[in-house]
């Protein structure tokens, strides 16, 4: 097992794991956390979210109905692009069954949102995530640090070839610009998919990826010019792009990095490759509960509205055991990411320089 810290030099060091102990580690916590009521459902809560981004976006589309044929449509456009993010919200914890209890009610209702609302392959990602959070930061594992577009430390940036060789160097500040694309690659990830026939419910998934793309189409072009039509989709698919990527790029980016198969145990896995964000309600609801990563990494079906509740017991026996628990507000973990794309860069900018 080899592990990267040099992304960000105030992540912790993975302290040694203990033999007869460490796998026994994460048992104490969770039984600790059951048995305080934390994983409770909390079909109030999500009722009463689901109803809100439900008449958000109602609204939205009705006002941009309303507005019509003007350049205030933009600014619709920029309203949807946040309720966009909050859909994808309410997916994600649909996906990890924090919601509803039975898989096939979870499965449907993440289809709805995912598919047919937002225009993301709902199977694609709910595998490509499972697999994040199996081993977060494993730069073998995760497909989230996998270096198709950027690299992530300096051992993939001098394996580099193609588009991540050629960005890598000023990735750090492409890393914004870049997300005003996620959005588009998110469609095109969820299309591409359906030619997996291992994918679950692949002719559900694709009707109803074809009905929102029809529906989204057809309600810009009847309301719209096409110039206008146009900047309205590129505007709401760009924001809603960088809106997405900003609430999760705070969680694991400049966090360690492992590789090989010898990992530590669950409890450490996570907890060392997570970023919490400080924040008041504002953040809670903007980040969607995504701010208490640690947390959500270890008990990923934990209620959203728990996850507040968990943290002071989940730090205090992360100090307990003398293992490192990183939070940081949200400029700063945003800092400590592009600083750690920088660093991954270095490489590539000493290349470029020797010519």
């Amino acid at each position: 097992m080899s592990i990267h810290t040099a992304q960000d030099p105030a992540s912790p060091a993975a302290p040694a794991v203990t033999d007869g102990r460490a796998g026994s580690d994460f048992a104490r916590l969770a039984r600790t956390i059951t048995e305080s009521g934390l994983m409770r459902r909390r079909p109030g809560y999500y009722l009463l979210r689901i109803s809100l981004v439900t008449a958000l976006c109602a609204a939205g589309w009705t006002a941009f109905v309303l507005v019509g044929n003007s350049w205030w449509t933009l600014g619709v456009a920029a309203f949807l692009a946040v309720v966009f993010g909050q859909v994808a919200l309410v997916a994600h914890d649909v996906g990890h069954r924090q919601v509803f209890r039975l898989r096939r009610a979870s499965a449907r209702t993440g289809r709805i949102a995912g598919n047919l609302v937002i225009g993301m392959g709902y199977g694609w990602w709910q595998d490509k995530h499972t697999r994040h959070h199996a081993n977060p930061n494993n730069e073998e594992l995760d497909p989230d640090v996998l270096p198709d577009v950027l690299v992530w430390n300096e051992d993939q940036a001098r394996a580099a070839r193609g588009l991540p060789r050629l960005l890598g160097g000023r990735q750090a500040y492409l890393f914004f610009p870049l997300l005003a694309l996620e959005g588009f690659s998110l469609h095109v990830a969820g299309v591409r998919a359906l030619a997996d026939r291992s994918l679950k419910q692949r002719w559900t998934e694709g009707t109803l990826l074809i009905a929102h793309f029809a529906l989204y189409l057809t309600a810009l072009l009847l309301v719209l010019p096409p110039g206008k039509a146009l900047a309205f989709l590129a505007v709401h698919q760009c924001l809603f792009g960088i809106y997405l990527g900003s609430i999760f790029a705070p969680n694991h980016k400049g966090m360690p990095m492992f590789s090989g198969d010898d990992l530590p145990d669950f409890l450490r896995r996570q907890v060392l490759t997570s970023r919490n964000v400080r924040g008041g309600w504002f953040t809670d609801i903007a980040l969607g509960g995504l701010n208490y990563q640690i947390e959500h990494h270890l008990f990923p079906s934990m209620p959203t509205p728990q996850l507040r509740k968990a943290q002071p017991v989940v730090r205090r026996y992360c100090q307990e055991l003398g293992l490192g628990y990183t939070e940081t507000g949200l400029i700063g973990s945003y800092r400590q990411a592009l600083g750690s794309l920088h660093r991954a860069g270095a490489p590539l900018r000493a290349a470029a320089d020797r010519g």
